[in-house]
């Protein structure tokens, strides 16, 4: 038997004692109610799980179109067969169109039981639809919360039409209200960057082929800021196989294009700065043979003041060659560097009226500085570079006048900052800023700042070295250099330098000069230069001491085994073929427990270094140098 619960809506008790009767006869296990009112019978479908409802459609005081009225007001989904004795053949359709699902005459009682099992296949039916739409609407419920948590927009475009529906996520994603998209796929093109609008378009014209797309573009914001949108598309096709819709999602991107492009840049500036360096080692030994030679030939043209003048000449110009690979090696990182705990404030106070000489009476300089300011550590030279170049690139962006702004604070770095910054660490910094009021620059201009030699100003004005000169002595100090500028608004540098631990110390005081340059000690040379190895020895031999020379490391321990005499000191070039100058330096100063070892380099290496810092005890001369200098250097190591 199977189970059933019928709602009666019956008046007369023997009609419905027959209903169950049929029923019975039918197969069914029957659970009933019997009403015959409008409030008997919603009460009775408070009551859960009546699978069929029979009613009488003619009653004294109710009837079949009443009941159904009651029915559907509760929203209940039960099949309602109407039964009648006079039932005729528009009362029936009045029922049907009412709501009934079947009726049936009382004196056909044999249409009942099939009716109902009809009914109740068709209500199964209905249940499991309803449950597979839940269950549907569930899902989709939960990936629009999943897309809206990975801010991931839907579009879709009708290829017959090109009728276009954004999601609200996609909307936003372009800047736009909800509700406020263009409905057409011309009008949603239109709201693409103009730069990259034609690129777009042609990409969507493989979609109408039937193939899945895949686009990148810009769109920009009411508050004038630039978004990357990528979007992947796929085409549906219809049962003939005719693309008829392209459903895509799309996600903002910026981040991941601003952090590609800071990697390519770093990559690009990285390897600009090892060309620098490897120009500036170079041509550091050709500069200090060219002022040296110079040095010797003012001191012999005594008499000769025309000539003179003439020597002095190619010596400044030896000079600016100098400063311009002193700045390839800030800019690649190779330049040697004190750094100490240092109150950031101070130096830019120290600093101050040096910083007013460079700009014109037309230019004021206002200091903003925090205090307290944690302390950092950082050469303080390097710190007065950073002040020079970009109060200098301020001056030359305010012909007319302005305002150059020097503000110190200090700040914390967080996550969201750092993950779309690719070279910063969360945590503390100390922060110093250079702003000016001056025309600002184009993105162009931005993208190549840093860039050695490149540079906006006439021809004479500029060499391209001092926002290099920056960036490398940021990166050395493991800072981060941020730049915004707007043309016409202005520009705003801001570096970055980690807290360091300690107390901020005084500059030490430099060294007095040490009058005494002569000597008569033994200095042995070790240079694969042969000019520069010839100079440096007839400037010692010039000042009485006694010189060795040596082109590579072989010949260098060679002599050192084969000379009988002391030797005091080992001027030692760095970077030679073969092994390092670091390597034989320690060889032979354990041969020679005597001697001192200077190295001398265009730049330096991990060999002596870390990040251009001198390792504990290392004595270094760095080239160019003039042979006063040379001199100095060799008597404080034969002398400490």
């Amino acid at each position: 038997m199977k189970p059933l619960r019928v709602l009666l809506v019956e008046d007369r008790e023997d009609d419905a004692l027959l209903v169950l009767a049929e029923l019975k006869r039918g197969g069914f296990d029957v659970t009933h109610r019997r009403v015959e009112t409008a409030e008997t019978m919603r009460e009775a479908l408070t009551e859960t799980g009546w699978d069929v409802i029979v009613s009488d459609y003619s009653m004294p005081v109710f009837t079949g179109i009443k009941a159904l009225e009651v029915l559907h007001a509760t929203g209940l989904d039960i099949p309602l067969i109407v039964a009648s004795g006079t039932i005729g053949e528009e009362t029936a359709v009045a029922a049907l169109k009412a709501g009934a699902a079947d009726f049936f005459s009382k004196d056909k009682l044999v249409r009942l039981v099939p009716a109902i099992e009809r009914e109740l296949r068709e209500a199964d039916g209905r249940r499991r639809r309803r449950q597979a739409e839940a269950a549907l609407e569930a899902v989709r419920a939960r990936m629009q919360l999943t897309l809206q948590a990975l801010t991931i927009g839907i579009c879709e475009v009708d290829l017959r039409t090109d009728a276009v529906v954004l999601s609200a996520e996609f909307e936003r994603l372009h800047g736009l209200a909800p509700g406020t998209s263009p409905s057409t796929l011309a009008g949603h093109l239109a709201t693409i960057h103009p730069d990259d609008r034609a690129r777009a378009t042609e990409a969507f014209e493989p979609a109408r082929r039937g193939l899945d797309a895949l686009l990148e573009y810009r769109v920009k914001w009411a508050d004038n800021s630039v978004h990357w949108i990528r979007v992947i598309g796929r085409t549906l096709r219809d049962d003939a196989g005719t693309p008829v819709r392209v459903v895509g999602i799309g996600s903002d991107v910026t981040a991941q294009k601003t952090l590609e492009d800071q990697f390519r840049q770093a990559q690009k500036l990285e390897a600009i700065g090892s060309l620098a360096a490897g120009v500036a080692h170079d041509f550091n030994n050709l500069l200090t043979v060219i002022a040296g030679y110079c040095e010797m030939l003012e001191s012999e043209l005594e008499g000769h003041p025309a000539v003179i003048e003439d020597v002095q000449e190619i010596k400044r110009a030896g000079e600016s060659a100098a400063t311009l690979t002193r700045q390839l090696l800030a800019f690649s990182r190779r330049q040697i560097v004190s750094p100490m705990v240092v109150d950031l404030n101070a130096v830019v106070q120290a600093s101050h009226k040096m910083l007013r000489r460079l700009v014109e009476a037309n230019i004021r300089i206002e200091l903003e500085l925090a205090e307290p300011l944690a302390p950092v550590k950082i050469d303080t030279g390097q710190v007065e570079q950073l002040l020079v170049n970009l109060v200098v690139n301020a001056r030359d962006a305010m012909a007319d006048g302005g305002v150059v702004t020097i503000e110190t604070d200090n700040v914390v770095v967080d996550e969201p900052y750092a993950r779309t910054h690719l070279d910063v660490t969360p945590g503390p910094y100390v922060v110093l800023s250079v702003s000016d009021t001056g025309s600002g620059m184009t993105p162009e201009v931005q993208a190549r700042l840093f860039e050695p030699f490149f540079t906006t100003k006439e021809r004479g004005r500029g060499t391209g070295l001092g926002l290099a000169t920056v960036y490398g002595i940021v990166k050395q100090n493991l800072g981060h250099l941020w730049v915004y500028s707007e043309v016409g608004m202005g520009t705003t540098f801001n570096i970055y330098l980690p807290i360091a631990q300690g107390e901020a110390t005084a500059q030490p005081p430099r060294a007095a000069a040490e009058p005494q340059l002569h000597g008569t000690e033994t200095v042995l040379i070790v240079e694969d230069e042969a000019a520069l190895r010839a100079l440096t020895e007839r400037i010692l031999q010039r000042h009485g001491y006694h010189v060795l020379t040596a082109a590579n490391g072989a010949d260098a321990l060679k002599i050192s085994a084969e000379h009988s005499g002391p030797i005091r000191v080992v001027l030692m070039d760095v970077v030679m073929p073969g092994r390092s100058g670091r390597v034989i330096g320690e060889e032979i100063a354990q041969q020679r427990p005597e001697a001192s070892v200077i190295y001398v380099s265009g730049y330096t290496d991990a060999a002596i270094t870390h990040h251009g810092v001198l390792a504990p005890g290392v004595r270094f001369l760095q080239k160019p140098f003039t042979s006063t200098v040379l001199l100095r250097t060799i008597r404080d190591a034969l002398t400490q």
